[in-house]
């Protein structure tokens, strides 16, 4: 840091005191939000910091400022934070910000427009990534983390200051998919359910009023829940939504929702164009769908080998594994074209014995009972129509439609 005179510390500590007083008494929200973001890292924040540390006593000046006292609840924890923050001191930092965050509430909470609904955004999403940041300083101490989920708590206690009636209440989005966003990095997705309950199910709400931003990674993250249940009709429509309605130039948001979006249009037998795959850079996807184009079980063991510990991170490790039963649909379907080829009267009758050689040629070695136990699989799941024909060791098929499409629905459980 350069040398800093104590004049000079203290022109911008009072110059960082007008300009907040200035941003509320003039209802300026853009000024505001630019006060209060310290992970922006911006020049005039991190001289603020330095010149707290030249004049240490900026409580003093505020306090005895009829221009500055108003708000003291609210500078003065908000400075000692960005001092920590300046020092890489994340834990206190946190604290004393969530401290600021609180006088910050009760303000916002006394007015009775919205106009610094922008502003408790950014408080919102500031206190989630300094949580953080302060429980990855927590155990590399070997501390047990706990700052973010003491944000959890802050935010529900924000998101109920919001949930009222009136023009605060378009702000509830928002606080919800910061929620999400904790509940998903603590693994505690189960937390989700309340606050979904009263977003979609409390008559103050109309979700058509919440901007499309905060619409989009609601959908984005009730889409991801709706994975894991293993509802993949509604995943669909959640996911599609958020795709549709995701600004076009957010690449890496398009990438992101496309990450579960995909299997989940796998499951219900709709492939991926290679084109879309290389674009968003989703080539471990690649191998699985022609995989499923070929009816090539090999391929597909082998690329969830490859991929195993990315697909269990994202958790569509056993929606994909699920995928076995169309490859088997595929390769079936092709050994059934190929006898439909050489004689067509006999095709619809497919012995147990060609199935296992065309496996065997796969380097899938199983026997003729356990190819038997396969296709009453998917005899009963309706991804063959058919029957055994027990004793000869053939499998009968239906000479209309015996491999039925999917047709954008999930393969029966």
């Amino acid at each position: 840091m350069a040398y800093m005179s104590m004049g000079e510390a203290h022109r911008r500590i009072t110059d960082y005191l007008n300009r907040f007083s200035d941003a509320v008494s003039s209802q300026d929200v853009a000024s505001l939000k630019q006060l209060l973001s310290f992970s922006s890292n911006s020049p005039s924040l991190l001289s603020l910091a330095d010149s707290l540390n030249v004049f240490q006593d900026a409580n003093r000046l505020i306090k005895q400022s009829d221009n500055y006292s108003p708000f003291a609840d609210i500078t003065v924890p908000l400075f000692r934070s960005l001092q920590h923050y300046r020092t890489g001191n994340l834990v206190d930092a946190y604290l004393a910000f969530e401290k600021s965050a609180n006088a910050f509430i009760q303000e916002f909470r006394n007015w009775e427009s919205a106009w610094a609904l922008e502003a408790l955004y950014v408080i919102a999403y500031e206190i989630r990534v300094l949580a953080e940041r302060a429980d990855r300083e927590l155990a590399s101490n070997g501390k047990s983390p706990e700052k973010l989920k003491a944000a959890g708590s802050f935010l529900m206690k924000v998101f109920g200051v919001l949930a009222g009636k009136g023009s605060k209440r378009v702000g509830a989005l928002y606080l919800t998919c910061q929620l999400f966003k904790i509940y998903f990095k603590l693994g505690t997705v189960h937390l989700c359910r309340s606050v979904i309950r009263s977003i979609e199910t409390a008559r103050i709400f109309d979700f058509e009023e919440f901007p499309k931003r905060d619409k989009v990674t609601y959908m984005y993250y009730t889409g991801r829940l709706e994975v894991f249940n293993e509802n993949f009709p509604a995943a669909d429509q959640k996911l599609s939504y958020a795709l549709i309605n995701c600004n076009p130039r957010s690449e890496a948001n398009i990438r992101m929702i496309l990450k579960y979006l995909i299997p989940v249009k796998l499951s219900i037998g709709i492939l991926p164009k290679d084109w879309l795959l290389e674009k968003y850079n989703l080539v471990e996807y690649s191998n699985i769908v022609q995989a499923l184009r070929r009816g090539d079980l090999r391929l597909l063991r082998h690329a969830l080998e490859e991929h195993e510990d990315q697909f269990l991170r994202s958790g569509v490790y056993l929606v994909l594994e699920k995928l076995e039963l169309q490859v088997y649909q595929r390769l079936f379907k092709k050994i059934y074209i190929i006898q439909k080829q050489k004689d067509p009267s006999k095709a619809h009758q497919m012995k147990l014995d060609v199935i296992v050689k065309a496996l065997k040629w796969l380097e899938m070695d199983m026997d003729v009972d356990e190819v038997e136990c396969i296709v009453a699989i998917l005899i009963h799941k309706n991804l063959v129509k058919g029957y055994f024909a027990h004793k000869s060791k053939v499998v009968v098929l239906s000479k209309q439609d015996p491999f039925p499409k999917l047709n954008g629905k999930p393969v029966n459980s």
